[in-house]
């Protein structure tokens, strides 16, 4: 095999340097060896009117949106299957982990009061992995489902720019294809930023990847991050019995973009679920070396070192761009310090038919903003105009309770020199709630002090990840506090703390 593969490397040096290329006989080798022969070398690039390079959420949306506009697309992807991160070791799988932790934690502590008595509940991991599993294929296969209704052709390999227009494709069973597109979409998502000192097992030392998999319950576990990935796996093997400690270099859980007050209400109800929190904390170094991990932490602004002994942990302080291998230096792409590939508002590079959306390039890392982008990216290459409101992007963190928000919140309107009227309304309040005896949390809401108009709202609570649609419609809209408060919610429902809410914010609530 050694001695076939050589002459057809310096066949293609032959080709790209323009010297001539001797003839070639098949005949002269056996059959199985001219199959080889021919699955090894690259075909003659083929014309698309679109490639998309990565499969994942923003890359299969851009796909099957341009297949329905007719396009012919081939979608490059290297996963056994489509969907991403997001579906196969993100978004999807945490949430089936989370909604049956949630239940297996609400047996457990939550069911006398309601008059259900339940005697010898144990939780079994491997079938709780199986079900997870269960959703994660069946949304995967849907995908593939739905490239062959709109004619999206799934090319299984790892793309790599050859020229602007070229992108070579190593295939996963073998050989190469190259592929030439009128239009090229990059949609390579991201990957988990690792910590020096730190070597990722997904053992012992995990990303959010391995810690949708642990095979049993570690008696200590600690989360290096206090933002949303961080809280949400966190709190699945919190529930399942973990001794789980948060250490953030922040002042506050959540990230960044959680409202301050929210932010502070939530830690409290994880603790009082029986996480721990050591906030503005620094991790100086790590040792994986022995049968446990032993994490040095000290205050953010320098102080005494403390040592965590951990059996797993878990490594979330964000995402980083995944564009390696691509070839970007063929072509000249441009990225920014933080590995960003750097694009117009129309998601072009300077390359003006490459264009990039999701993970890759600007914005929050968040699935429903890559999935925008790729409507708006079709529709700029096929229509000549798309958009997408960044302002009206809502977060959601599945821990229990939820966590919501979009627009603004109170600290950033405080630094812009907004003025600005608040209000609120607590799930305490709320008749759906109690009778469902699940009353923690609160809606509220900012809105412009003299316009009256919707500039972000915030929740904690029960259905916070379904109500936000509402708060994210108005903002859309250009609602004010008035037009929710005088919108009729049904009753009973979550909802209508919602409703209570904006009138809080431009008048008085009823029920509170």
């Amino acid at each position: 095999m050694l001695k076939l593969f050589a002459p057809r490397t310096a066949l293609r040096a032959s080709a790209r340097s323009g010297a001539p290329i001797p003839a070639f006989r098949p005949s002269a080798f056996p059959l199985t060896c001219n199959a080889a022969f021919r699955r090894g070398y690259a075909s003659e690039a083929e014309e698309r009117d679109l490639i998309v390079i990565g499969g994942g959420v923003a890359g299969y949306v851009a796909a099957i949106k341009a297949g329905q506009a007719g396009l012919k697309v081939s979608c490059i992807e290297k996963r056994a299957t489509l969907g991403g991160t997001c579906l196969n070791v993100g978004c999807i799988p945490s949430k089936s982990l989370l909604n049956n932790t949630h239940l297996y934690h609400q047996i457990l502590h939550d069911t006398k009061n309601r008059g259900i008595v339940v005697d010898g509940v144990h939780m079994d991991i491997a079938q709780l992995m199986k079900a997870k599993e269960t959703s994660v294929s069946g949304l995967t296969k849907g995908i593939e489902f739905l490239f062959k209704k709109n004619n999206v052709e799934w090319v299984k390999g790892t793309g790599a720019f050859a020229d602007e227009h070229t992108v070579d494709v190593n295939l996963v069973e073998g050989g190469e294809r190259s592929l030439r597109g009128k239009n090229i979409i990059v949609a390579t998502g991201s990957e988990a930023t690792p910590f020096p000192g730190l070597t990722i097992d997904e053992e012992k030392v995990i990303t959010s990847t391995g810690a949708i998999a642990l095979k049993e319950v570690p008696k200590k576990m600690v989360v290096i991050g206090g933002g949303i990935i961080g809280l949400e796996m966190g709190s699945v093997w919190s529930r399942l019995g973990a001794e789980v400690t948060v250490v953030e270099y922040l002042g506050q859980i959540g990230g960044p973009g959680m409202d301050a007050e929210v932010a502070k209400a939530t830690q409290k109800l994880l603790a009082k679920q029986g996480m721990k929190f050591k906030l503005n904390t620094k991790v100086t170094s790590g040792d994986d070396s022995s049968a446990s991990v032993k994490i040095n932490v000290e205050a953010a602004k320098g102080g005494k070192e403390e040592t965590l002994d951990a059996d797993v942990v878990l490594v979330a302080i964000g995402r980083r761009p995944y564009t390696a291998g691509l070839g970007f230096e063929n072509i000249g792409l441009e990225v920014d310090e933080r590995g960003r590939l750097i694009i117009d508002q129309e998601y072009r590079t300077k390359i003006p038919h490459i264009r990039v959306i999701g993970d890759c390039t600007f914005g929050p890392m968040l699935a429903h903003k890559a999935e925008e982008e790729a409507v708006a990216a079709v529709e700029y290459i096929t229509k000549g105009y798309g958009h997408v409101n960044y302002n009206a992007i809502p977060s959601v963190m599945y821990t229990h309770p939820e966590v919501a928000w979009v627009g603004q919140n109170e600290q950033e309107l405080q630094k812009e020199g907004v003025k600005y009227k608040v209000g609120t309304f607590p799930f305490s309040a709320n008749s759906r709630a109690k009778t469902n005896l699940d009353t923690e949390g609160f809606v509220k809401f900012l809105s412009d002090a003299e316009t009256d108009r919707i500039l972000g709202v915030h929740i904690v609570g029960p259905n916070a990840g379904e109500m936000i649609a509402e708060g994210t419609l108005a903002l859309e809209y250009g609602a004010s506090c008035e037009d929710v408060a005088r919108t009729s919610h049904a009753h009973p429902t979550l909802s209508e703390a919602f409703k209570e809410a904006a009138m809080a914010t431009y008048d008085k609530a009823i029920h509170f």
